[in-house]
């Protein structure tokens, strides 16, 4: 049952109206993105019509064991832990705003935990296995006659430095224009989740990177533009000129990983991830990665924290006056 069906069904449900009101407010009031919001309401959608079903049509209605049983009724229909978490937080959101509309006297979701195993680690490559990817880039050599095949394969190396560098997500690599970076200063300014900015710095690999695509490369992909106005502020284009998409920049990493030889699935979030966990293992603290992550709560930064058990035993043994 899709959302305009479940509507039509019952304008009057008082279940209906308050999901209306959460997805205006977290939509026009917080300003969240267009992707959260599309989660928010898909995850909602389904809830609500479960709710729906076992007979439940207003908030106050709603009780702890209604919650735990809709998330057993997605572990049921095969729901990995990691989607039942995340309908979880969607839930949790749901019923905080009930509350704060005093549609609900107590927010009954709040004592229900997400399932274990939901925090997953994510895919992560070595420093080695990174320095392999980013280095094998084949860009043209100083000196040669540039053309648009050149001028992409310098975009490429520019991109997977600039996400290294950066660990950026995919929306806020191809979202950033000409006047968000300064190459000079060595920062970047991100537009993430919220259209919340920050700015990180950019690293001496990234900048000599960006400055030739942009010096030698960026212009002729630009005069590529036919059919539509060229694009003139965005950094990264694709070969007719315009802005590049998400699944481009999944290509330009998938290609990357083939040339590198790295047997790992390999998606723009392993750049970001890889970014993060180098960051604790070298020595920095997790609320500054947090910052640099653009994360709302240092608790989803945390699973970065993890290290191997190589590095647990070297630690033991270099730390522990009694271990050897």
């Amino acid at each position: 049952m899709d959302r305009h069906t479940m509507v039509g069904m019952s304008q009057t449900d008082a279940l209906t109206r308050l999901e209306t009101q959460f997805i205006a407010h977290i939509d026009v009031e917080r300003g969240l993105s267009k992707a959260t919001v599309t989660a928010y309401t898909s995850d909602l959608d389904r809830y609500c019509v479960w709710l729906r079903e076992a007979g439940i049509t207003e908030p106050a209605s709603i009780s702890r064991n209604h919650v735990e049983e809709y998330i057993a009724h997605l572990d049921s229909h095969g729901a990995s832990a990691r989607s039942k978490a995340r309908n979880l937080a969607s839930i949790h959101e749901f019923h905080r705003f009930a509350l704060a509309q005093h549609a609900v006297a107590d927010d009954v979701s709040a004592a229900v935990k997400a399932p274990k195993g939901a925090s997953t680690l994510p895919d992560v490559l070595t420093v080695d296995e990174v320095a392999r990817l980013l280095d094998c880039a084949p860009v043209p050599a100083p000196g040669c006659v540039m053309d648009v095949p050149h001028a992409v394969l310098m975009r490429d190396k520019a991109l997977l430095e600039f996400m290294y560098a950066t660990g950026c997500r995919v929306s806020e690599a191809v979202g950033t224009d000409l006047n968000d970076i300064d190459l000079n200063e060595r920062v970047a300014r991100l537009l993430g989740k919220g259209s919340k900015q920050r700015l990180v710095p950019v690293g001496e690999y990234a900048c000599a990177a960006m400055t030739r695509y942009l010096d030698e490369g960026r212009s002729l992909l630009e005069g590529c533009a036919k059919s539509k106005a060229p694009e003139r502020s965005a950094v990264f284009l694709n070969k007719r000129g315009q802005r590049m998409s998400r699944q481009s920049v999944w290509e330009v990493v998938n290609q990357a990983g083939k040339r590198a030889h790295i047997g790992k699935p390999l998606h723009p979030h392993t750049l970001r991830h890889s970014f993060a966990t180098h960051l604790i293992q070298g020595g920095a603290d997790v609320r500054t990665v947090q910052e640099l992550l653009g994360h709302a709560s240092v608790t989803t930064t945390q699973i970065y924290t993890h290290v191997s058990p190589e590095n647990l035993i070297e630690t033991y043994l270099t730390a522990h006056p009694r271990a050897r």
